[in-house]
């Protein structure tokens, strides 16, 4: 089982925008970089015009799930950070689930190797 540590830092945050390969499916933006730590770390980020508080924590829960059920199919030693997008709000966990599965088939980075 992979050990993933909770992205938190700003500037962790602005260096993957920044550095970091992007990859897009309907309900996030996925951005991905190598680090040299040997585990994942992973962000959220849910803009507070999208929604009220409630809805960015739903919306934070169901990212984290997915992730959590699908960590296997990441490589390992990445920093991930998943952007909501607008129709992430109301979505359900199917389409979270969907969206960051193409997102992830979508950025070679982030996918683990067979």
């Amino acid at each position: 089982m992979k050990k993933t540590i909770a992205l938190k830092e700003n500037h962790e945050f602005r260096r993957l925008y920044h550095r970091g390969t992007s990859s897009a499916g309907r309900h996030l933006v996925l951005y991905c970089r190598k680090n040299r730590l040997g585990h994942n770390r992973l962000g959220l980020t849910v803009s507070a015009k999208l929604a009220c508080a409630v809805k960015r924590n739903r919306i934070k829960r169901l990212f984290r799930e997915a992730y959590r059920l699908h960590e296997d199919e990441f490589a390992t030693g990445v920093d991930l950070v998943l952007v909501a997008r607008a129709r992430a709000v109301g979505a359900t966990y199917q389409d979270i689930e969907k969206s960051l599965l193409r997102a992830l088939r979508e950025n070679k980075a982030a996918a683990a190797q067979p």
